[in-house]
């Protein structure tokens, strides 16, 4: 059940950005496309921005735009590293914890504009050669449908997959249990940020839920749980590896999200 909640969740930002891809693809003008393409040079700051708002839609939305080639990847980080979701919603139901709310969220604010401004600077700022959509839609024969009919395509398949991968997570989870997951927090260790940044990265909003409940019971610091949270973004990541089919690229952007997540998690742990 949590698994089909969590997947039924993502699904009205699912089907919203395929079917805006899909209207760029087919009626919009090359304008609109190179205006949504990054924001001109602020794509970093209008994806930290969209993030910030409580929910892992925007995640899912970015992870398809990028793999549409219509976001530069600082943008898609930008957004990853400042999406906030049900862990703000637990954050909140304690009123002994409002005053680390803002904290926090300035914490992920100032990490998105700096390492997505940081990482386009890096690459750039440029998207690939090919053109936009082209390998997200080479399977759908979008050509010869509608726009609705090709984005309920392309959303029904990314739904059964991440719906698939929950359910293993899920059960990966429950086995584990939150006592095993605390003991390898490290409680009290200068580590903590990195491994906190680890448990992150796993692809399910019941995640940042549980680095919530830590952080409220003491077991986890301040500042790795900003590493936890900036390195969790819900189902975003699994949208990711499932709609860009360019795996290297991938992993790359793997490893800075982990990374950034981590960096960002040990510089408020020494000054918070």
């Amino acid at each position: 059940m949590d698994a089909l909640l969590d997947a039924l969740q993502m699904l009205p930002f699912l089907f919203a950005a395929f079917l805006l891809m899909e209207f760029l693809e087919h009626r919009a003008s090359e304008k609109m496309k190179s205006s949504l393409a990054g924001v001109g040079r602020f794509g970093p700051l209008a994806g930290a921005l969209l993030g910030m708002i409580p929910q892992c839609g925007f995640s899912v939305a970015a992870a398809n735009f990028y793999a549409g080639r219509v976001i530069t990847m600082g943008t898609l980080l930008a957004v990853f590293l400042s999406t906030s979701d049900q862990a703000l919603l637990i954050l909140l139901a304690h009123p002994q914890m409002l005053g680390s709310i803002l904290p926090l969220l300035l914490a992920k604010l100032i990490s998105a504009v700096v390492f997505g401004f940081l990482i386009d600077f890096l690459l750039r700022g440029r998207l690939p050669d090919e053109p936009p959509f082209e390998e997200l839609c080479a399977e759908c024969d979008c050509e010869h449908s509608g726009i609705f009919r090709a984005a309920l395509h392309h959303t029904i398949g990314i739904f059964l997959f991440v719906l698939a991968v929950n359910l293993l997570l899920g059960y990966g989870m429950d086995l584990l249990g939150a006592e095993r997951v605390s003991a390898f927090l490290l409680s009290g260790s200068a580590f903590q940020p990195f491994l906190a940044a680890l448990v992150g990265l796993i692809p399910n909003c019941a995640v940042s839920v549980l680095l919530a409940e830590l952080f409220l019971s003491g077991t986890l610091r301040f500042g790795a749980l900003v590493a936890g949270l900036c390195s969790g973004a819900g189902v975003g990541l699994l949208v990711l590896f499932r709609a860009n089919r360019r795996l290297q690229e991938n992993l790359f952007f793997l490893a800075v999200l982990y990374l950034a997540s981590a960096a960002t998690g040990l510089f408020f742990e020494l000054f918070h």
